[in-house]
């Protein structure tokens, strides 16, 4: 393959992208076998994690520590610790039976990195209002976000351990590297929305779900171009950085029960001199974290405004090349997505984000 991908030759044996060649079934097993992979990889991190917290409360008591006064940050060793030791390794050693397509590396430019990730921008929080909304709608109202608790919850060094150092290296390399590097070959794009719905998938929740294709989309296409896992790594960072350490940091600066005296107080305003005394009344620690979130909120506003209008400026400037054994138009869904083992991980995936909809919120 030359510059940026593009194949020298569609001179490949026994290519035939036709529905049910047997260039074309071989193709479909190859996707579903991938399917499968992700699949033990959620089985096996599921089973583990359920037994690993089940092992540590049945140790505890034995040492005589309160389960209750267990910092999180054990639990979510516990949980995730599986994850990435085992079910991970697990899926990759099934994911060597498709081969990978050697392709060179590029570099990334500085503005073209930051044009990328200010794109994710706009993208995220309009996922986020989609997720939030539906899952909403779908229980009544009564569903709650448990990325959003635990990134309260948990103080910021261990938020960014978890949630900025570990979890975007671990999660780049299964959905960007180990995926793309085997699906390319069938076609870029497909390789991309591949990646990019089972990132989503993985998160196992409406409130996750649409932000994560949406941004997964972009870390794939700069994995694509640049054949690097170390740029849609630093984006992932960056992303998570904010949601996971940043976001938490702002709302815990401003006191809620000072924000609800300045909106009831603000309301009863009658002019410029109930204002002096309204600002008066507010501690200054309370006036600082107002000033944060103010802050905070412009910024998050205007770099969704600045995302907007680069998706729309670059919508032509993204580029794709012809695969050397590219899946006819038509046949992509199909080949893809309609194969044993990417259902299994579709059902599974679903049918826990359906639980920690109805029965786990």
């Amino acid at each position: 393959m030359n510059h940026k991908g593009r194949p020298e030759t569609r001179s490949v044996p026994g290519y035939d992208p036709r529905l049910g060649s047997p260039w074309w079934k071989h193709a479909r097993s190859r996707f579903s076998v991938v399917g499968f992979a992700l699949s033990v990889m959620l089985v096996i991190w599921i089973a583990l994690a359920i037994a690993v917290s089940f092992g540590v409360d049945a140790a505890l008591p034995a040492f005589g520590i309160d389960a209750k006064k267990v910092p999180i940050w054990v639990n979510l060793l516990a949980s995730n610790g599986p994850l990435y030791v085992i079910a991970m390794p697990a899926a990759v050693l099934m994911l060597r039976a498709v081969p990978k397509l050697p392709t060179r590396r590029f570099p990334l430019g500085g503005s073209r990195f930051f044009a990328l990730l200010i794109m994710c921008v706009p993208i995220m929080y309009a996922g986020s209002i989609i997720g939030i909304v539906l899952s909403s709608l779908l229980s009544g109202g009564t569903a709650v976000s448990g990325i959003g608790e635990l990134a309260s919850s948990l103080d910021p060094l261990m938020a960014f351990v978890f949630m900025v150092l570990v979890a975007p290296v671990f999660e780049e390399w299964i959905f960007r590297k180990q995926i793309i590097d085997r699906l390319r070959r069938y076609g870029e794009k497909t390789a991309i929305v591949v990646s990019a719905l089972a990132f989503g998938l993985f998160h196992q929740n409406l409130f996750q779900f649409f932000y994560a294709f949406g941004i997964g989309l972009v870390f794939a296409y700069v994995y694509m171009r640049t054949s690097r896992l170390r740029y849609s790594i630093a984006m992932h960072m960056i992303i998570n950085c904010n949601g996971g350490v940043v976001a938490p940091w702002v709302a815990r600066q401003i006191d809620p029960k000072a924000l609800e005296s300045l909106q009831s107080a603000g309301t009863q305003m009658q002019g410029q001199s109930d204002s002096l005394k309204l600002l008066r009344s507010i501690d200054q620690g309370s006036l600082a974290g107002l000033a944060w979130v103010m802050l905070y909120g412009s910024a998050m506003l205007a770099l969704i405004v600045a995302g907007i209008v680069l998706l729309i400026v670059w919508r032509k400037r993204f580029e794709f090349y012809i695969t050397p054994e590219e899946l006819l138009r038509g046949t992509r869904f199909r080949t893809a997505a309609v194969n044993p083992g990417m259902i299994v991980y579709g059902v599974l995936c679903v049918a826990m984000a359906a639980w920690n909809l109805f029965f786990h919120g």
